[in-house]
């Protein structure tokens, strides 16, 4: 490998040096000294050397830039006598960019801007202008706008859109023709309180010989939406909605989404509809994929649900026209569940943060549920999306599926050193499969560290992603698998119904013709844009919980251990919210950090991931947006 030319994209680090990321997904990361980097910055692709070889350091060495990967950074202007200097929000840009005086907008130190670069000088700092001013640093309507803009993401939809879907009107008599009338089966929408969009519909029956018939109905948007018009060019660019606490950036126009497409009840609305049957024993004997109209019996949320669900006397007397059916959903979810465990699957129980903005301004902070009313969706969406990407696959269309590959081996030695850490010993296995993963997760149960067990596990796992190619979902044990329930608000799953659609109405060979060439470059756009939203969508949430977090300086809460670095512990509270405790303000000196076994220790005191501790909350960093503890007590052994 040594001298090999390599492609690569360039990942920043604050202090300095890089990694080259290369094109080709066979080789490794490389380590770049910044002496090495020869003006290169972050997201930029290069050319680079391999300077070692096999059995040492992977590192590497720029010989040409090909692209600058930033055009725009946004940071914090300060002004000097001879101009300026813009300080990158992202700390992989390590470079200030400089900006003369007397060039673009005129900003004043603090404020929050968007700096276009227009020139890399050789050996200096980069150049730019001032495009956008923001607001003022640490000013909340201007940090939430850098992190828009710092992901590229666009909060409104073009003017010639919103025209175009200013057309678009409520089916109409014509529309139906030719698709299946479900006006008459109990349908309904189970979302949350504030959910608004509903792409999908749920119903149930008990057939003659004690079968279930789930159907699935899911708001046809690619009747609306033809391949190539000004909603899709923009739908496509989006890729996907982006959920923020205090805003919803669509991915189609608002009277799409929010109106004509929304299965909204007691309205006539077209479907595409999957019509499963299932046996008492959770094995899919039948299902059908359908062009279907529905009209929505009942608006239902999550906490609707689950208290009817809990014999809320009340609820079930006002719903008492659906309430057979919502038992009748709950018992074939057991029977689904049951089903998928015995099938293999992993049941990560990780904690997300729910995240809501009060009408007075103020922020609420807890925990995502995870009940029985939300798994009863789960389930069903997940088989939905089983049963159409085997439909595609048997039918061997041009399709996008959702692959996980399996865990990558370094990793996955890693995590089983942490377990080992922890007394739990788990041999290594060559051939890895699903449920090996969760028999980890059954013997680690009543740990003290599950939640933690739980987080480690993802982060030893490999990414979802799209792909034009069939290659498995480890995590749900499934080999077909994709998205086909979101189509409101997920590009892949529009991708999916066109080719249905045209599959059943033009052939296969029309299919192949108008999508095969097409395909991989979607899945592509869709699986970068989903981890753009989701890194924007956590940098929002963490901006809120520190905002929330700093109401409370000077308090004390329990928590866990949930990163160990060399440079100090991660600690997370109950409600999600994750702060640093700095080594610094640690209890003695001499700290040794073993990052196999996530454990930082002295003589006198071990820390490792999972452990409880108490701490109290000593303020905030605004530049890391984060929380920032002081350890007070270790809960646990030093053991």
């Amino acid at each position: 490998m040594k001298n090999e030319v390599i492609e690569g994209v360039i990942q920043g680090n604050e202090k300095g040096y890089a990694f080259l990321i290369p094109t080709n997904p066979e080789y490794e990361d490389f380590f770049i000294p910044h002496s090495d980097l020869k003006g290169a910055m972050h997201k930029d692709v290069v050319l680079a050397k391999a300077t070692y070889g096999k059995g040492e350091r992977t590192t590497a060495c720029v010989l040409k830039i090909l692209e600058r990967g930033l055009k725009e950074v946004v940071g914090t202007y300060s002004s000097t006598r001879t101009g300026g200097f813009v300080i990158p929000d992202d700390k992989k840009y390590s470079t200030d960019i400089y900006v003369p005086m007397g060039v673009g907008l005129k900003a004043k130190t603090g404020d929050k801007v968007v700096c276009k670069i227009i020139s890399y000088p050789h050996r200096k700092s980069p150049e730019g202008i001032i495009k956008e001013i923001l607001g003022k640093q640490n000013q909340t309507s201007a940090e939430l706008k850098s992190i828009l803009r710092a992901y590229n993401l666009v909060e409104i939809y073009p003017k010639n859109a919103i025209d175009y879907s200013s057309n678009i009107n409520q089916p109409t008599t014509d529309d139906l023709v030719g698709r299946v009338d479900f006006t008459n089966l109990t349908t309904m929408t189970i979302d949350g309180d504030d959910s608004r969009d509903f792409d999908d519909a749920i119903s149930i029956q008990i057939l003659d010989n004690d079968n279930y018939l789930l159907g699935v109905h899911i708001a046809d948007v690619s009747h609306y939406v033809k391949s190539g018009d000004v909603i899709d060019c923009e739908a496509l660019k989006r890729a996907t909605s982006v959920y923020f606490p205090h805003t919803v950036l669509p991915m189609l126009p608002e009277k799409l989404c929010n109106d004509v497409c929304s299965l909204k009840e007691g309205e006539v609305r077209l479907t595409l509809s999957c019509m499963i049957t299932v046996d008492k024993h959770g094995n899919v004997v039948n299902s059908e994929i359908c062009k279907s109209f529905i009209k929505s019996k009942a608006r239902m949320t999550y906490n609707n649900v689950q208290a009817i669900l809990d014999g809320d006397k009340q609820l079930c007397i006002q719903y008492r026209d659906i309430l057979d059916d919502i038992f009748l959903f709950n018992e074939l979810a057991d029977i689904l569940i049951s089903h998928r465990e015995t099938s293999g699957y992993i049941d990560l129980d990780v904690k997300e943060s729910s995240i809501s903005i009060q009408s007075d301004g103020s922020i609420k902070v807890g925990i995502t549920p995870r009940d029985k009313a939300h798994r009863i969706i789960e389930e069903f969406m997940i088989l939905a999306n089983v049963c159409v990407a085997k439909f595609t696959f048997n039918n061997q269309l041009p399709a996008i599926y959702r692959i996980h590959e399996r865990p990558d081996e370094e990793k996955y030695k890693y995590f089983l050193t942490f377990l080992k850490g922890l007394g739990i010993n788990v041999g290594y296995k060559e051939e890895l499969e699903t449920k090996d993963y969760q028999s980890i997760l059954n013997r680690a149960k009543n740990n003290s560290a599950f939640s933690v067990i739980n987080r480690v596990m993802l982060r030893s796992m490999q990414k979802a992603k799209y792909s034009p190619i069939q290659k498995g979902h480890f995590g749900l044990g499934e080999f077909d698998y994709l998205h086909f329930t979101s189509p409101i608000r997920r590009y892949p799953d529009l991708f999916v119904h066109r080719v249905i659609k045209d599959f059943m109405d033009k052939g296969k060979d029309f299919v192949y013709k108008k999508y095969s060439s097409v395909t991989k470059n979607v899945a592509n756009r869709s699986s970068e844009m989903e981890r753009n939203v989701m890194e924007a969508e956590r940098a929002v949430d963490d901006y809120f919980k520190m905002l929330y977090i700093s109401d409370f300086v000077g308090e004390e809460f329990e928590g866990v251990i949930s990163g160990v670095t060399s440079f100090g512990l991660f600690v997370e509270l109950a409600n999600g919210i994750e702060g640093l405790v700095k080594l610094e303000t640690l209890d003695g000196d001499d700290y040794q950090f073993d990052n196999q076994n996530y454990l930082l220790a002295n003589k006198k005191n071990k820390y490792r991931l999972g452990q409880n501790v108490l701490i109290k909350v000593a303020g905030i960093n605004q530049t890391e947006k984060r929380a920032e503890f002081i350890l007070i007590k270790n809960l646990q052994n030093n053991s």
